[in-house]
Formats: C-alpha cells, structure tokens, sequence
C-alpha cells in the first residue's frame, strides 16, 4: 500500500480550504484517509498554513510521499 500525504478540499463552492491528509494512493481526493496533519487556506493574505511538525515528520520517517502541493506547503513550513 503505497501511503501519499495530500490535499483534500472541504471548503465551500468557491471557497476551497483544504486540509493536509496522508492517504492511500489509491482512494479518491475526498476519500479515505488516515490521518489529518493539518489544513491550508489559501484565500487569506498571505495564505494560512498549520500542520503538526510531529506527525508530519513521522509519516515521512515512515515512507508517506507527499504530493507536489504538499512539498511546496513543507518547503514554506521548513519541514523534513
């Protein structure tokens, strides 16, 4: 079981807040998924980053890869 740590959008139509998920590869965007490590709003200025260091750091201590947009979200944070 490939795991992925991802966005999954629970905003409103035209309001997207997400929130950062590790997930099976293989549900859907929305789907399942294991462990909420944070969220991002990206409609705030400057947009709205929260994730828990810890969990973030031990999912990827256990092989979680994250997506492109949650490299990104990592790299503003300086985590892993």
């Amino acid at each position: 079981m490939a795991v992925h740590m991802r966005l999954t959008r629970v905003g409103s139509k035209k309001n997207p807040i997400y929130r950062v998920v590790v997930a099976d590869s293989r549900s859907p965007r929305d789907g399942k998924f294991l462990e909420i490590l944070g969220r991002y709003n990206p409609q705030t200025d400057p947009s709205t980053i929260e994730l828990d260091e810890d969990k973030v750091k031990e999912w990827l201590g256990k092989g979680a890869q994250p997506s492109a947009a949650v490299s990104r979200l990592l790299k503003v944070k300086n985590i892993g």
